[in-house]
C-alpha cells in the first residue's frame, strides 16, 4: 500500500486524508494518508522520516510551503513561479519534486461555477502565501487587471514587485478603494479568527466573489459579500478538492472525478 500524508502546524483540522481516501475508493487504488505535524526546526528531518519509511508523496499546508520549496531538486511550472511548493514527490533516486497546485484547485473550481477570469478586473484579498500560490495560474488566463489590497501595505508591496515581471499589479488599501471589481478573492484565514477583512463594500457590488476559506455554513465573507450586493458568492470546498485532485494526478497519473467528493464533504455535518 502506497504512502501519502499532509504535513502542517496545526494540521488536526485537515480534510486532506478524508478527500485522498475518497478518491482512492473511487479509482480503486489502495493508499494511505495520515497528518504529520511539525515545526520549522523540525520540519526537513519529518519530511526526510517520511520518505525513508516508504512514503511516496506529501501535501504541504501552512506554514510549510516555502521551506518546501527549499527543499526541491526540481520544481514544476507554477511553484517556479511562484516561490511555493504543496506536493512533494520523490522519484527513485531520491530527487525531490514539486509543484504548487493551489492556482489549478481555484481556476477549475471557478469553471466549475462558470466564472471566467479573462478579460475581468480582479480584486485579490490578503497578500499571503494564498495569494503567492494562485496568481501565477490567474495571470495566465489574461485579466483585465490585478489589484491586491492587504492588512499591511508594505507586504502587499513586496508581493506587487515579485509579479511586475509577469503582470502589473496595482496596490491599494482596503478602506481607500473607491470602485467595483467583477471578481474578488478573499485570500485571508478572516474566517478562523471570526473577522472579516477591511475591504470597502463597494467592491463586491455586482461582483463574482470567492472566499478561500470553507464551512459547513456560510463563511463571514460569503455573508457580507451577499448582503453587499455580490453577483455571485462561493467558498472554498471546490478549491481544497480540486487542488487535491491535481496532487493525486501528480502522484498516481490519473485524474479522480472531483464534484461527487465536493458535494460529500459540503453535505457532511461533521465538517
Amino acid at each position: 500500500m502506497d504512502k501519502y500524508a499532509v504535513i502542517g502546524n496545526p494540521i488536526g483540522h485537515s480534510k486532506s486524508p478524508k478527500i485522498h481516501r475518497l478518491f482512492g475508493e473511487q479509482l480503486g487504488h489502495k493508499i494511505s494518508y495520515e497528518k504529520l505535524e511539525a515545526t520549522e526546526s523540525s520540519f526537513y528531518s519529518a519530511v526526510e522520516d517520511f520518505f525513508r519509511s516508504g512514503g511516496r508523496g506529501l501535501n504541504v499546508t501552512l506554514p510549510f510551503k516555502g521551506l518546501a520549496f527549499e527543499l526541491c531538486d526540481s520544481l514544476g511550472k507554477y511553484a517556479n513561479r511562484s516561490g511555493a511548493v504543496n506536493t512533494l514527490s520523490f522519484s527513485e533516486d531520491a530527487r525531490i519534486y514539486g509543484e504548487s497546485t493551489d492556482g489549478v484547485g481555484l481556476i477549475n473550481d471557478l469553471k466549475n461555477n462558470s466564472i471566467s477570469i479573462s478579460g475581468r478586473s480582479i480584486l485579490l484579498i490578503g497578500s499571503g502565501g494564498t495569494t503567492k500560490s494562485i496568481l501565477p495560474s490567474i495571470i495566465d488566463l489574461n485579466p483585465k487587471s490585478i489589484t491586491l489590497t492587504n492588512r499591511t501595505k508594505k507586504n502587499a508591496l513586496s508581493l506587487r514587485d515579485s509579479f511586475l515581471h509577469l503582470f502589473p499589479i496595482d496596490c491599494v488599501s482596503g478602506d481607500d478603494i473607491d470602485r467595483n471589481y467583477e471578481l474578488v478573492i478573499n485570500t485571508t484565514s478572516s474566517q478562523l479568527s471570526n473577522t472579516l477583512p477591511i475591504v470597502n463594500p463597494v467592491s463586491v457590488n455586482g461582483a463574482d466573489t470567492y472566499d478561500v476559506n470553507y464551512a459547513w455554513q456560510q463563511t463571514l465573507f460569503q455573508n457580507w459579500c451577499g448582503e453587499n450586493g455580490s453577483r455571485s458568492a462561493i467558498q472554498g470546498w471546490g478549491m481544497l478538492v480540486e487542488q487535491a485532485a491535481e496532487s493525486f494526478s501528480i502522484w498516481r497519473g490519473v485524474r479522480p472525478e472531483t464534484e461527487s467528493v465536493i458535494q460529500r464533504l459540503q453535505s457532511e455535518v461533521e465538517n
